[in-house]
């Protein structure tokens, strides 16, 4: 579904931004709107980035410890034994 959306921005830029998509044949409109598109893909993404640094980060940590299913039921049985 369609929506209108006013911009404000100097008369220039206008111009530009109107010689720019008739010569990519297309309309300002598709412009703004694959623009935004790609702002809010870019958010997402960064987002998840950012998300996954701290397990990132804890990759490999834990290389040199020599641990295995025993020694995790030692853990557990004297946690809570």
């Amino acid at each position: 579904m369609s929506a209108k959306i006013t911009l404000y921005t100097e008369q220039e830029i206008i111009e530009e931004v109107k010689k720019f998509a008739k010569e990519h044949k297309t309309s300002v409109s598709k412009l703004v709107n694959n623009y935004f598109k790609l702002l809010l893909e870019k958010e997402k993404i960064e987002i998840k980035n950012k998300n996954t640094q701290i397990t990132d980060s804890l990759y490999g940590s834990l290389k040199s410890v020599k641990l295995d299913e025993n020694d995790y039921k030692t853990y557990l049985e004297e946690k809570y034994l």
